[in-house]
């Protein structure tokens, strides 16, 4: 009987410890789903009040940087109707310049013959040779929202566009013709077909010349238009058609843009500039003929990258006289000696870069056996 009423008792405790159990588990599980729906909610509202509030920072950002593209433009499509995006891009934007180069402006100087006064910081930073390397020097750039290399090059002789070697079907990871070329520095160059977002870097836009050789022939009717070299190694900017790149002598060029900087006149803009926030690369010419390559990371994070407007600050601080904005995004790379110096990223975030068609390299030269480390100068924005 005492052994019964015992056994009445236990049972009566399993019973109840799985009905605790199971009703612990269930308000675990209620507790688990009201602190998703929480956070969910909190995600939405704070990401209505981006997308909406009166501040239009993060719209801005958002709408230029999407608008800018051929395959994301949905990003800004989603959200915004056809009146806010024109506002937007009305208040962010870069003029279609219309201006040319003038070649008479650019007088190359031979600075082994010179006493070299800084004038500034900027100045000493370009003039200012690594040891033993008369070739060119490496800067390194860092920003709030952008990092990279600025590539001073002396012989702007020895800069021409390289292309893809299976151009019209595919491009070429830069590296490989770095390699291919033996080239000391290269940069990406112009733009390519890119419509549905997974373009193979193979079909250049506009006209391409390499060596006096044309390799593409495209009308072109975006911002910007030829950015090459004449004869005499002077960086020529503007709408030019085949015909007309012959009359002027252009040696290398590749097609792209917007323009940036034009004798010596930055290009007007508004807001960011309308291309919002990505990695950038772009070239340039200082009034001394001086060759400069500029390629910025971005996209680590949300919002980072770099604007045409920080792009144009940076040259004009370093004294280019004529600049234009090459092809940027997962394109943007620069490589020393054929190793990649710079951090691709995509707009996801992700860590590489892609084949292109065409590139602007600093051919090699046996004469200088220098110190080519890749970082000389660091200067920070």
């Amino acid at each position: 009987m005492r052994r019964t009423t015992l056994d009445k008792e236990l049972n009566r405790s399993r019973k109840g410890y799985k009905k605790n159990k199971k009703n612990s588990g269930k308000k675990g599980i209620k507790i688990f789903f009201i602190t998703c729906f929480i956070l969910v909610t909190i995600c939405c509202w704070i990401g209505l009040i981006l997308l909406y509030s009166p501040y239009a920072g993060f719209r801005d950002w958002l709408i230029t940087t999407a608008m800018s593209t051929m395959s994301h433009q949905y990003l800004a499509t989603w959200f915004y109707d056809d009146e806010t995006i024109n506002d937007c891009l009305a208040r962010n934007s870069i003029e279609d310049t219309s201006n040319v180069t003038d070649a008479d402006l650019i007088d190359i100087v031979d600075y082994s013959e010179e006493d070299v006064v800084y004038e500034n910081e900027y100045e000493e930073a370009v003039l200012k040779k690594s040891a033993n390397n008369n070739d060119y020097k490496i800067i390194e750039i860092e920003g709030d929202k952008y990092s990279g290399y600025l590539a001073v090059i002396y012989e702007p002789s020895r800069v021409r566009v390289e292309a893809s070697k299976y151009l019209g079907d595919n491009g070429q990871y830069l590296t490989t013709i770095s390699e291919n070329t033996g080239s000391f520095v290269a940069i990406n160059a112009g733009g390519f077909v890119d419509e549905a977002g997974d373009g193979t870097g193979g079909i250049p836009v506009g006209i391409t010349i390499s060596n006096g050789k044309y390799l593409w022939t495209d009308t072109y009717n975006g911002q910007g238009g030829i950015i090459g070299l004449n004869n005499e190694d002077k960086l020529i900017l503007g709408k030019y058609s085949v015909k007309q790149t012959k009359t002027l002598s252009i040696r290398d060029g590749v097609t792209f843009g917007p323009f940036l900087i034009v004798n010596g006149e930055p290009v007007k803009m508004s807001g960011n500039g309308g291309w919002g926030r990505s990695p950038r690369t772009a070239i340039a010419q200082r009034q001394d003929g001086i060759i400069l390559f500029l390629v910025l990371d971005g996209n680590r994070t949300l919002g980072q990258g770099a604007t045409l407007k920080d792009v144009q600050e940076i040259l004009v601080n370093y004294g280019a006289y004529n600049a234009a904005n090459l092809d940027g995004g997962t394109s943007t790379s620069m490589t020393v000696h054929s190793s990649l110096i710079n951090d691709p990223t995509t707009q996801s975030g992700s860590h590489r870069t892609r084949p292109v068609a065409t590139a602007f390299i600093l051919e090699p030269d046996d004469s200088d056996d220098g110190d080519y480390s890749v970082v000389s100068n660091k200067v920070e924005y």
